[in-house]
């Protein structure tokens, strides 16, 4: 559906995107994530041809958006950050201009439009002038601009910003059901709402792609180590002979428990291995009482954050590190 390669986007000694590559398959939504001045909306910006990349070429099913611009575009519907909507007008009147910009057949507009405004839900903000709507109604009438001609591939550039949590989810339940007939590619800061949404997830940082997998999969990537939370009812000693004693723990830190004589231990192991059984063995040779005992997964925002904590300690530029997979 997408291909990207080797793209490479320089302002004068910025470097915004760096050797980048990627492919987009059909029919899933996909989630770009990345701090600001990653590069996410340069490289949107990039395969939508809104600008052109110093290197590299991207190709919309089969088509290169440098050699084959239009037919490219038609296979694209795409709602920037800050949607291109003209406040004086009525809902219907720019949906009919946009209609026009894009050359979609008299005839069949108003079919189409009449469609469109039921998918995302504004048919009865029709009349409406643009500058009279919530900040919601505003990112569906940008939506539905996004759709008209029924590209097959979707670009959404921070949908959900500024939105109150009832917009929110109802943009997030509009955008999965697009995703049962396009390919979409959704850029935003709220982790959770990609989490939700997103068959996929993409993080770039400093330009470059440095994670790519499912939201299942990616904390597999991530681990390198499996961490245990464990509270038990023992002395110091006690506990520390117990963890010293198995070969797969890596590293651990004890403190006071809030449990009446028990200890926390926060205890690191190596991927392959559980440590769960050998320690309740281990506890119950010691006559050690085992209160809590929980094997801890990485969110999705503690993997951003290690992905990216260079980038969010500088506040800028575009990131650095190496593809998962």
């Amino acid at each position: 559906m997408i291909e990207a390669e080797h793209l490479t986007k320089r302002y004068g000694n910025h470097l915004a995107v760096d050797d980048l590559s990627f492919t987009v398959g059909e029919g899933q939504i996909y989630g770009f994530l990345g701090p600001n001045g990653a590069g996410k909306s340069t490289t949107m910006n990039i395969m939508t041809g809104y600008i052109a990349p110093t290197s590299g070429e991207v190709r919309i099913n089969g088509h290169s958006i440098l050699d084959e611009p239009e037919e490219a575009r038609k296979c694209i519907g795409y709602l920037p950050e800050i949607p291109p909507l003209y406040p004086d007008m009525t809902v219907k009147e720019y949906l009919v201009f946009a209609a026009g910009l894009k050359k979609i057949p008299r005839k069949s507009a108003p079919d189409m439009i009449a469609d469109l405004m039921e998918t995302t839900g504004i048919t009865d903000m029709q009349n409406r002038l643009i500058r009279n709507l919530s900040k919601g109604y505003r990112q569906r009438t940008g939506l539905a601009q996004a759709l008209l001609g029924y590209p097959p591939v979707i670009i959404l550039d921070e949908p959900m910003v500024g939105l109150d949590p009832r917009q929110i989810i109802e943009i997030r339940d509009l955008i999965r059901s697009l995703g049962r007939k396009h390919t979409v590619i959704l850029s935003s800061h709220i982790l959770s709402e990609i989490s939700a949404v997103c068959d996929h997830i993409m993080i770039i940082s400093h330009g470059k792609l440095v994670a790519s997998d499912t939201p299942e999969n990616l904390p597999l990537l991530m681990a390198g180590t499996n961490t245990l939370q464990l509270t038990v009812r023992t002395d110091e000693q006690t506990l520390r002979s117990i963890l010293n004693a198995q070969d797969a723990v890596l590293s651990y830190t004890l403190e006071p428990s809030s449990e009446n004589g028990a200890w926390d231990a926060v205890i690191r192991s190596e991927t392959d291995s559980d440590l769960r059984e050998a320690l309740f063995f281990g506890c119950a040779k010691q006559n050690a009482a085992i209160l809590n005992m929980q094997l801890s997964r990485m969110s999705l925002e503690d993997i951003f954050l290690e992905l990216t904590e260079d980038e969010t300690k500088t506040e800028g530029g575009d990131e650095n590190g190496s593809h998962l997979s």
